[in-house]
C-alpha cells in the first residue's frame, strides 16, 4: 500500500514509536518510515491443543502428535488452503521466500534442489503427513467447529480463537509453539509468519486530520486493553502488553514462544494462489501423481511473477 501511494507517512511518528512494541513498529514502517498506527501484536499462529488427549512432551513433535490423535480417532488439523500456515514447512530449512526492493514482487527459492533440505523434501514430508488418518487440512471455521463437537483435538490456529477454544475445552486448553516435523529425516522446527494488525490513513482521505484522529483513538492504550479483555487479542501498544495480565494469558505465552521461530510477513500479493494450489495438492494426496519438482517450479514461477 505504501509502494502504491495509498498511505502517507504518520505526522507523529516519534509518539507512535515510543508507545508500541519494537516489532509492531517496525510492522508498520517501510525503510525506516512509519505508515500506519499499530493496533496488536499477535498476527501469527502456534499450537493449540486438548490436554486430555497431549502431555507437554508429546506437542513437542507432529509425529507424536498424529499417532495420538490416530489412535483416538481424533484429528490434528492445519489449514493448507491458506498459505500464510503453509510457510511453516519451508521456512526453516534453508529455503527462503520475500519481498524484493521494489516493494510488490516476490522472490523465492522454494523450489531448490540444493542445501541440506531441497523442495521436494519438504513436499515429501507434507505428503506424508497428509497421509495419516490423524491428519486433516480444514479452514479456521472448520477447526473450531470440530473443537466443538470433539472430533478435533488439536490445531494451528491464533489469538483471535483463544476465548472460543477456552470455552469449548475449559481447563484441558492448552497451547505451544509449532511442534517439529519429520523432513528428510531429521526433525525440523515448524517456523510461523508474525505480523500485527494496524490502522492506516487513506492518502486520498478527503479529512485526512480526523482520520488520524480516529485511527489514533482507535489504537490507544485504553482499547488495546479493551481489545484483549473481550477477544484476548495481544496489544501492541507496550504499556498494555507488558501487563501482568496479558503476559499470563496461555496464548500470548505460546505466540511469544513461537516468536523465536517465525519470520515478519513481508511479501507480495502474488504469494498467496500458487502456494495454496501447490499445498491444496499435496492435502489431497497429490491425486495425479504429478512430478513434485514441476509443481514447485510452477509455484515459484508464479510466486515470483511480475
Amino acid at each position: 500500500m505504501a509502494a502504491a501511494g495509498g498511505l502517507d507517512p504518520i505526522e507523529n511518528p516519534d509518539g507512535v514509536r515510543a508507545a508500541n512494541l519494537s516489532a509492531a513498529v517496525d510492522a508498520a514502517s517501510v525503510d525506516g518510515t512509519l505508515y500506519a498506527y499499530p493496533l496488536t501484536a499477535d498476527n501469527g499462529y502456534f499450537l493449540y491443543y486438548n490436554k486430555a488427549y497431549f502431555s507437554e512432551e508429546d506437542v513437542q513433535t507432529l509425529d507424536r502428535m498424529l499417532e495420538i490423535a490416530a489412535e483416538s480417532g481424533r484429528l490434528a488439523v492445519m489449514d493448507w488452503s491458506s498459505a500464510w500456515y503453509v510457510y511453516s514447512f519451508f521456512g526453516n530449512t534453508g529455503l527462503e521466500v520475500g519481498l524484493n526492493e521494489d516493494g510488490l514482487t516476490n522472490y523465492c527459492t522454494w523450489n531448490s534442489a540444493e542445501g541440506p533440505v531441497s523442495g521436494v523434501d519438504v513436499a515429501r514430508s507434507m505428503l506424508d503427513i497428509a497421509a495419516g488418518s490423524g491428519f486433516e487440512s480444514r479452514t479456521d471455521e472448520e477447526f473450531l467447529a470440530g473443537v466443538r463437537d470433539g472430533s478435533v483435538i488439536a490445531g494451528v490456529s491464533g489469538v483471535w480463537n483463544a476465548v472460543a477454544i477456552q470455552e469449548a475445552w475449559g481447563e484441558d486448553a492448552g497451547a505451544a509453539k509449532l511442534p517439529t516435523f519429520t523432513c528428510k529425516g531429521q526433525q525440523i522446527q515448524m517456523a510461523s509468519f508474525s505480523g500485527c494488525k494496524l490502522i492506516g490513513v487513506n492518502a486520498y482521505s478527503k479529512h485526512p486530520q480526523w482520520a488520524a484522529r480516529l485511527a489514533e483513538w482507535i489504537t490507544s492504550e485504553e482499547n488495546q486493553r479493551l481489545r484483549f479483555e473481550l477477544r484476548g487479542q495481544g496489544p501492541a501498544n507496550a504499556s498494555a502488553a507488558n501487563s501482568p495480565e496479558v503476559q499470563a494469558a496461555p496464548a500470548i505465552a505460546a505466540l511469544l514462544a513461537q516468536s523465536e521461530f517465525s519470520q515478519l510477513q513481508r511479501v507480495g500479493g502474488k504469494f498467496w494462489d500458487p502456494v495454496a494450489e501447490f499445498a491444496g495438492n499435496m492435502a489431497r494426496g497429490n491425486p495425479s501423481g504429478a512430478d513434485l519438482q514441476a509443481q514447485l517450479d510452477r509455484l515459484v514461477e508464479g510466486v515470483t511473477a511480475r
